[in-house]
């Protein structure tokens, strides 16, 4: 079976006060459109697909109640797209089904800590996630090194993430 393919115009809106959302960059996917793409869910899935040229994959849909969800845009795709809040985007979206997959150079480096590696393993795979993603996109190796040492040294530490993000080595 073919996967479902959804398209639309969408307008890249920004909260203002939004609890943790406060400034986010978005767009909203109807109920509708949600229904079409990935029927009978109401909580986040991935996708993949296109905003106007520009490729994205792995992206996360989140609910925001009664069916509809919203797609974060984040600073460095709303770059490639030359837009911001207020203005139109052409969306192109599909059930994105590929395996989330940790960083292989943080793996390595758990394997040789292996007290943070315990801790690692305790937390939910939501949390690996969002620790390997945040090391992931790093845009230099330095600072993808910083980012998994300061990651290292704040799970032996018991830090949170806000605290590891805010203790520099």
């Amino acid at each position: 079976m073919k996967p479902t393919k959804i398209r639309f115009k969408a307008l890249l809106q920004r909260f203002g006060s939004k609890g943790e959302k406060t400034g986010w960059t978005y767009f909203e996917v109807s109920a509708a459109e949600a229904q079409q793409l990935n029927p009978g869910v109401k909580k986040s899935f991935r996708v993949k697909g296109k905003i106007d040229a520009t490729p994205i994959k792995m992206i996360a849909l989140i609910p925001m109640g009664q069916g509809n969800f919203i797609m974060p845009v984040k600073a460095d795709l709303r770059k490639l797209l030359e837009k911001k809040h207020g203005m139109h985007v052409d969306v192109e979206l599909q059930i994105d089904k590929e395996e989330f997959k940790l960083d292989s150079d943080f793996l390595s480096c758990l394997e040789e800590d292996p007290a943070a590696k315990k801790v690692f393993y305790a937390m939910p795979a939501s949390h690996h996630k969002y620790y390997s993603k945040w090391i992931s996109e790093a845009k230099t190796e330095k600072t993808k090194a910083d980012r998994i040492a300061r990651c290292l040294n704040g799970f032996v530490k018991g830090y949170t993430f806000a605290e590891i993000l805010k203790n520099r080595l």
